[in-house]
């Protein structure tokens, strides 16, 4: 089968296209047929010598796919359209930047109906984070009539489909981003801010509240700022960290406005929960734009050079073997 891999040398990582065998898929009691993959900022961090995501060398990354399985056990038959994304996909087991993929049951979700194989993909692991990220706000109280909702990083994988999915939810959505605000208004924002009016003043403690909630997908300067101007009681639902781990904020937006900071993780969250939310990805929180960047597997170096560069923009999708 087809497959870009990644190998580590001695001081590089070598990015190509190989040929690999059935033998070489690793450990899992379903086989896919790989229609679609997409790119994401974790993909290209794999691929890279500093990158500390990759687990095993060589390694196919692609930390989500979607196919039809080729042969399975338990719930999932041969011809069953699904999708799979997080755990060790595409670290430390194989993903989806192969023709097949072979991983355990436990990692596999159906695809919902109201959604294609390349739906599924086009909101992929970024736009499962922006839903988790939307539920957890709304399960902690936020709604549609609660205020203006920031989003940061607005213009990236999670930023862009949050946008879409908050806008089309009734909220009134406030996206930060340094790139093109017209397309983010085409999603749904109701305003464009800069990056830095939405870190504001970091010699300041406590700022003016602004915030109803946020999606962060920033972290870092950006994150403490989103604190600051969050209300009385509101929550930020963070899930990146783009500007950086460290999170120079001091504790008086905990205390003296009871915000919340809400930890979103889509890695490792039980399969349970997960299947559970792509449902609601082919309903409720279905986003409303999935036109995403479509490119092949012998375009994948050029594209995950571009993202680590700061210049894509929404989603792109792989087409591994199509529909």
């Amino acid at each position: 089968m087809r497959a870009f891999i990644a190998e580590k040398t001695d001081d590089d990582v070598v990015r190509e296209l190989r040929t690999l065998d059935d033998d070489e898929l690793g450990e899992g009691d379903v086989l896919i047929r790989v229609a679609w993959s997409s790119v994401n900022y974790k993909d290209a961090l794999a691929t890279i010598p500093k990158g500390q995501v990759a687990r095993i060398s060589p390694l196919v990354p692609g930390i989500d796919l979607a196919g039809v399985v080729e042969s399975g056990s338990g719930e999932f038959a041969a011809g069953d359209a699904v999708l799979a994304h997080g755990y060790d996909l595409g670290v430390a087991h194989h993903g989806g930047y192969a023709e097949y993929a072979r991983v355990p049951a436990d990692w596999v979700v159906p695809l919902p109906s109201g959604l294609s194989l390349r739906d599924a993909m086009a909101i992929g692991t970024a736009g499962y984070t922006a839903a988790r990220s939307v539920e957890a706000l709304e399960s902690f109280g936020l709604s549609s009539d609660s205020g203006p909702v920031l989003v940061t990083g607005a213009s990236g994988g999670v930023g862009s489909v949050a946008v879409d999915i908050l806008a089309g939810r009734g909220y009134e959505v406030v996206a930060s981003s340094g790139k093109d605000p017209d397309w983010l208004r085409g999603l749904g924002a109701a305003s464009v801010i800069s990056r830095e009016e939405a870190a504001g003043d970091s010699g300041r403690p406590l700022e003016k509240t602004r915030w109803a909630g946020a999606v962060d997908c920033v972290g870092g300067e950006t994150l403490a700022g989103v604190l600051r101007g969050l209300r009385y009681g509101a929550a930020v639902a963070a899930s990146g960290n783009t500007g950086g781990i460290k999170l120079p904020a001091t504790v008086l937006p905990f205390i003296l406005r009871g915000v919340s900071l809400l930890g979103i993780d889509s890695v490792a969250n039980p399969i349970d929960e997960r299947r559970a939310l792509w449902e609601r990805l082919g309903s409720d929180l279905r986003p409303r734009h999935l036109d995403a960047r479509e490119v092949g597997l012998e375009e994948l170096d050029d594209v995950l050079s571009a993202i680590l560069r700061g210049e894509m923009q929404g989603r792109t999708v792989v087409r591994v073997g199509g529909d």
